[in-house]
């Protein structure tokens, strides 16, 4: 009897593939090969096999993909529901109608603990009266907020629409806000720095954080700030009345910069002689070229402390401000670009349209015009 012959893996699998791709009989292939038709039909049926195992194996990951994909999108559901979850039915069916896009309408109602038949019922249901209105607020609430450039909170967003003659409380427009994610946007800190290491001399403290004045022109505060550009630093001076606070005076040249901030206030206020005039122990404020301007102009000087920012609370507050609600959010390539962002800051926000705290949440525009009415 002859010796049983051996073939390796590959040979049965290109006898396989012969047959199957080469639209070839068994019978053929063994005769030309010399192989028994039983031993090739075995090879066939364990190729089969071979290759259910791995749809089968297929078949398991795709379930585990799907399984997957599933819990990620609830997982993005509970993340973009994270507030909606202790609220009210019909503030979660209006969640599920805002992300029905997003995500399966389903998917949502499982994850969120609602019925989907009470969903479509919600949907059909006609809107009631204060819908409605909450619908034309929820309207005015962005208009307002856009104008603020994404500043205003729930309170001086209420205190604008009252202003319009909207009427309106504070936790309802906070509760809309909230309901349709509209929100301030963050602020970061901001910290003062002042160069007071020179020779030159140093005026007393008259004003000594005392912010409060009966009338313009009779106190003002100016500090200097850095601004960051691609092309360097970028120098901003500002003049603040108290009475205010309005910026009546800034610059942003580098040559005689607190000069022209100072000439730029008095030319727009023309004050009468007594005004106090406080700045910190800068030496830009100190310099004999600054001290004479005041006395030509009839204005007490004024500095703060060594090493107290307090008592310029009010101008270093402005910075504050500016930095937070502007600069942080703006990469400013130029130095001209960076002086553009300041004019429309100030000139168009600031003293205009932005409410303060400090005047009864009044702009300093008509903070002004109500005292020249009255």
């Amino acid at each position: 009897m002859g010796q049983r012959k051996s073939y390796d893996k590959e040979f049965k699998q290109e006898v396989v593939k012969l047959i199957k791709e080469g639209n070839i009989t068994v019978s053929s292939v063994a005769k030309d090969l010399d192989i028994p038709k039983t031993t090739i039909t075995q090879w066939i049926k364990q190729d089969e096999k071979h290759k259910g195992n791995l749809r089968s194996e297929d078949d398991e990951i795709r379930k585990l993909k799907l399984k997957i994909a599933d819990l990620e999108e609830e997982n993005e559901i509970l993340k973009k529901a994270g507030s909606h979850l202790h609220q009210a039915t019909e503030v979660i069916f209006k969640f599920i109608y805002d992300h029905r896009f997003k995500f399966r309408v389903q998917k949502m109602c499982q994850v969120l603990k609602v019925s989907r038949s009470g969903y479509y019922a919600w949907l059909k249901r006609p809107k009631s009266k204060r819908d409605l209105e909450n619908e034309k607020l929820l309207e005015q609430i962005k208009r307002v907020h856009k104008k603020s450039r994404n500043i205003y909170g729930s309170i001086r967003i209420t205190k604008q629409l009252n202003h319009e003659g909207i009427k309106c409380g504070r936790n309802r427009v906070y509760r809309l806000m909230k309901l349709n994610n509209i929100q301030s946007i963050m602020k970061r800190k901001f910290k003062a720095t002042t160069n007071s290491k020179h020779s030159y001399p140093v005026a007393p403290n008259l004003l000594n954080q005392n912010f409060t004045v009966e009338k313009p022109n009779q106190a003002w505060v100016t500090d200097i700030a850095y601004i960051a550009t691609k092309e360097g630093w970028l120098y901003l001076a500002i003049i603040l009345d108290l009475y205010d606070p309005k910026v009546v005076g800034w610059s942003t040249m580098t040559q005689q910069l607190v000069i022209n901030a100072l000439n730029n206030a008095v030319s727009r206020r023309k004050p009468t002689k007594g005004l106090i005039h406080h700045s910190d122990r800068g030496s830009q404020y100190a310099s004999k070229a600054y001290q004479s301007l005041l006395k030509s102009y009839g204005m007490k000087a004024s500095m703060s402390r060594k090493g107290n920012c307090y008592d310029n609370a009010c101008a270093e507050s402005f910075f504050g401000t500016l930095k937070t609600e502007m600069v942080y959010f703006n990469k400013y390539e130029t130095r001209a670009q960076a002086k553009s962002s300041i004019f429309e800051y100030i000139e168009l926000f600031y003293n205009t349209e932005r409410l303060h705290s400090s005047l009864n949440y009044k702009s300093p525009k008509n903070y002004e015009n109500q005292r020249k009415v009255a």
